[in-house]
């Protein structure tokens, strides 16, 4: 039986998870929701959308509405996640869940009693790369690990303006925010968790990050590096170097070029090709499964205290200089 789903916001990042709903008999999106009353109906118009609300409120007292996806600003998500615990819906709240790892734990112990399922929406963790990546890990492909490097970057004011909300520092942007907590995760999800974690940024006019950079300390004497930014062309990538060699994801965290290469001192790299999927649809079966007691959380408690934690950390040092 599908889950019924509701979106509340009609943020642009709602196409990608239409487009995954779309693929899958196990999740039926029923309902959206904005501030603007028209706004909601001319959406789920536009995207065959049998309900419209014209507040966040309205969505979440429809009793048919199981679970909801909140890709409003990251300012808003702890509020709204926990506004829809309260209201009986299980939550997917678009990555950064928060930089207050606090709010996280409170949320979370909020849908542990409330026996409500909660993720954060790291699709690409999801993806079969992401999985074939943590099996050469854990087959020891490169030897024991020293150093992992993530990088993932773009041009925000090019590609959407700088009226963009993820440059307002009231709603929470900035370039660690966005791009750079794929990089924490892809880093944790190599290493585990930090055991320390130093940050360098530079703010831009509006007063956020616009590059970060930042090196995480982690046990058994690996050192995880990354960059991100909001100021430079587009560039991804996940590095993995190992004593005996090094695995390199170039497209990690929006897999578009798929492919994993294996990199071995006086050997010819080794390429391992991977099947595409659609990385939305399958954290949406995951989060559906895991509503109907089928299958375990991906992304649960832990993982979503670990980000918050690093992330806060990374903050913290950077501001203290």
């Amino acid at each position: 039986m599908s889950v019924k789903w509701g979106l509340l916001s009609t943020a642009l990042i709602n196409e990608a998870i239409l487009a995954g709903a779309a693929e899958t008999a196990d999740v039926d999106v029923i309902a959206v929701a904005s501030r603007d009353e028209g706004r909601a109906r001319s959406y789920a118009d536009e995207h065959g959308i049998e309900r419209s609300y014209g507040s966040y409120e309205g969505l979440l007292a429809d009793s048919d509405v199981e679970a909801v996806y909140i890709s409003l600003p990251n300012s808003l998500h702890v509020e709204w996640t926990v506004r829809a615990l309260e209201a009986g819906k299980h939550v997917l709240v678009e990555k950064p869940f928060s930089k207050h790892p606090d709010q996280v734990e409170e949320a979370f112990n909020l849908a542990d009693a409330a026996g409500l399922v909660l993720s954060e929406g790291f699709m690409w963790r999801h993806h079969p790369q992401t999985r074939r990546l943590v099996e050469l890990i854990d087959e020891r492909v490169a030897g024991r690990i020293r150093v992992v490097r993530t990088t993932f970057a773009f041009d925000l004011a090019t590609e959407r303006g700088t009226r963009d909300t993820r440059f307002d520092p009231a709603l929470d942007g900035g370039a660690l925010m966005d791009v750079g907590c794929y990089c924490i995760s892809g880093l944790r999800l190599v290493a585990g968790e930090p055991v320390r974690s130093r940050g360098e940024q530079v703010v831009g006019p509006s007063g956020v990050d616009v590059v970060f950079a930042g090196v995480l300390a982690f046990a058994g004497g690996i050192l995880g590096h990354f960059d991100c930014g909001f100021v430079v062309p587009r560039r991804a990538g996940l590095e993995v170097v190992g004593e005996e060699a090094t695995i390199v994801v170039p497209d990690p965290f929006t897999p578009g070029t798929l492919g994993i290469d294996v990199l071995r001192p006086g050997a010819a790299p080794e390429r391992i090709p991977i099947e595409p999927a659609n990385s939305y649809r399958l954290e949406l079966e995951n989060v559906s499964a895991a509503i109907r007691g089928e299958a375990p959380l991906l992304i649960a408690r832990e993982d979503a205290l670990g980000q918050a934690r690093t992330i806060d950390e990374l903050y913290q040092s950077a501001e203290a200089g």
